[in-house]
């Protein structure tokens, strides 16, 4: 059964030291600090597999989003959230993951330290229907410009421009 708001997550300060593991519904209505991993799917042409977030995402739902990913479990370290993330968003599994820096983000919403992977697949994808409406690839150039004018999620914004 999928049931996000139970998960058992990873509560971090702001210099990513672990502080405590409580249930994911806790760490969103506290406002806490807490891991994530972001997955940045490449095409053999160096576009990125965008997807559109479920209307029923708990942060930024409806929004378009650049990378795979999500909240790292409290047992869970960022590679192996990243590549349970990757399998079940995207059904993509057995592939390299290449780590390329740490971040955190914060917002009115959401404040998190997330650690950045990218990997090159060219589909097809099994999409998670809780979560992923659908996808298409863009090149990074036309993903900015399309943020202009559509919700994206804000911390993959910021991921893009720091690549």
């Amino acid at each position: 059964m999928y049931a996000p708001a139970k998960e058992i997550v990873q509560i971090v300060d702001r210099d990513n030291r672990e502080i405590d593991a409580l249930p994911r519904h806790l760490m969103r209505s506290r406002g806490l600090i807490h891991r994530a991993s972001y997955i940045l799917v490449f095409n053999d042409q160096e576009e990125i597999f965008v997807q559109k977030r479920t209307t029923t995402k708990d942060i930024y739902p409806g929004y378009w989003d650049v990378a795979a990913g999500g909240v790292v479990l409290a047992s869970e370290s960022y590679e192996q959230s990243a590549s349970r993330e990757l399998a079940e968003e995207l059904g993509i599994s057995g592939i390299p993951l290449t780590p390329l820096f740490d971040h955190y983000f914060e917002d009115a919403t959401n404040r998190v330290w997330g650690r950045v992977f990218r990997c090159t697949h060219e589909g097809p994808f099994t999409l998670q229907p809780e979560e992923v409406e659908y996808g298409r690839f863009m090149p990074i150039p036309q993903i900015l410009q399309y943020s202009r004018q559509e919700p994206f999620t804000p911390d993959g914004i910021l991921i893009l421009q720091q690549i």
